[in-house]
């Protein structure tokens, strides 16, 4: 089974990452934390952002990044930033890829895009806006990826619960 492994490279705000962790356990993403965190794993605010989902998270914490790439070594690994020079949709996703987003503050470090400019990538926006939210991009993203993969194990169809309503919706 692919696998979508979505990393935070010293993420910041709580808010952020607590959405960024509802949208891996609502579609089985790995999420990956590279520390120095903003706050601490047990803030209140993250709870709360990730409200009853923390028990689906597939979830793992690397004490910098140079830790990280030492235990994920081999990963095919795809920068975002708005210094990208690739679109995100451009891009064709290999199974157990790895997506890295830097902090809301500052992004991803520009050293290390400089050593991947063909795997930094951008989510279009118009010129005068400096970025989207973290976790909205980190949901394009996945989302793209997922689209890409047709949705491996996700449910792809809802149901109606008010039968009067889809009573009349069928006559």
């Amino acid at each position: 089974m692919a696998k979508l492994n979505l990393v935070l490279v010293e993420p910041e705000i709580p808010q952020n990452t607590g959405n960024i962790a509802r949208t891996c356990a609502a579609t089985g993403a790995r999420l990956h934390l590279v520390k120095p965190l903003g706050f601490a794993i047990d803030d209140r605010k993250l709870k709360r952002a990730g409200l009853d989902y923390w028990h689906f998270l597939d979830i793992t914490y690397y004490e910098n990044i140079d830790d990280f790439f030492e235990k994920t070594k081999g990963g095919k690994y795809f920068f975002f930033s708005t210094k990208g020079t690739h679109r995100h949709s451009d891009v064709e996703f290999p199974d157990n890829c790895y997506l890295l987003f830097g902090k809301e503050t500052k992004g991803l470090p520009e050293e290390l895009l400089l050593k991947h400019p063909d795997n930094t990538l951008r989510i279009p926006m118009i010129d005068e806006a400096r970025s989207l939210n973290l976790s909205n991009s980190v949901a394009i993203a996945a989302y793209e990826v997922l689209r890409q993969w047709d949705y491996p194990e996700l449910l792809n169809k809802g149901e109606l619960h008010n039968h009067k309503w889809s009573e009349a919706e069928n006559n």
